[in-house]
């Protein structure tokens, strides 16, 4: 499994931010002075299934492009933090089509395999806007 580049313009998110975690996400991303984690969505959809806060953080600083693993919902359960609701693939497609946002902490992903880890120096996510979905490492820096 691999990430791509892609432009944070292009994600679709479908969850609201605790807006302390997003300061407290982005101190960290600039103090680090890397992206460390890839976000994840929707293959076809690009609606984000995990990394709201990251996507958030992306454009506060104005990044033009942001590691994210594209997958699809025969390799992600999704459930609910929320004890008593039901959260679906369909409720999750028709709330980022709608353009509203389910509440901070409703949906949770569980991915099968795990995601890759990345390491991407924050001076290439300000560069020119990624024009296709070129692969990066699954691990490790780039070269």
């Amino acid at each position: 499994m691999e990430y791509c580049l892609l432009s944070p313009a292009r994600l679709i998110p479908t969850e609201e931010v605790n807006p302390e975690r997003v300061d407290a996400l982005q101190a960290k991303i600039l103090q680090e002075g890397s992206w460390t984690a890839p976000i994840t969505a929707e293959k076809d959809a690009l609606f984000v299934m995990d990394g709201h806060h990251r996507l958030t953080v992306a454009h506060r600083l104005g990044l033009t492009a942001i590691p994210v693993v594209l997958l699809d919902y025969d390799s992600v359960r999704v459930e609910s933090w929320r004890p008593d609701e039901t959260v679906t693939p369909g409720d999750i497609f028709d709330m980022a089509r709608s353009g509203r946002k389910f509440p901070y902490k409703t949906t949770r992903h569980v991915f099968a395999k795990g995601l890759p880890a990345c390491d991407v120096p924050l001076e290439v996510l300000y560069g020119p806007v990624p024009t296709g979905m070129a692969p990066g490492p699954s691990a490790g820096a780039l070269s």
